[in-house]
């Protein structure tokens, strides 16, 4: 069964940063593409940056230059470095692993971790 866990959020202040983990365990991680996304109360869930296999990062636009999707295949982990935190990024933030075609583009959650930005 595969399992995402997701760690690293927290309060911050505005302005603040925080570096969100997501371990992945029964998979090939380095084969699969990982994203962040969140969701805010009352909001549909949006995506927050993508990392697909080969290195292509995908940005939200109302984050880009402010968060770093990265992964460490031995360690089977992405993070998600964010900065600059406004109020308007407190939310649920999960991690995301979809597998590739050939083994179904199957997707998984993680069950979220919330970040909190306020004064």
């Amino acid at each position: 069964q595969v399992q995402l866990v997701e760690s690293g959020g927290g309060w911050v202040q505005p302005g603040g940063s925080l570096r969100l983990s997501c371990a992945a365990s029964e998979i090939i991680f380095s084969i699969y593409d990982m994203a962040w996304y969140r969701q805010a109360p009352g909001k549909q869930r949006e995506l927050v940056a993508a990392l697909i296999r080969g290195g292509r990062t995908n940005y939200a636009d109302s984050l880009k230059g402010r968060v770093i999707i990265s992964r460490d295949n031995a360690k089977g982990t992405v993070y998600l470095q964010m900065s600059s935190l406004k109020p308007e990024d407190t939310a649920v933030y999960y991690c995301n692993a979809k597998s590739p075609s050939w083994m179904g583009s199957r997707t998984y959650w993680g069950p979220g971790t919330q970040v909190t930005v306020s004064s």
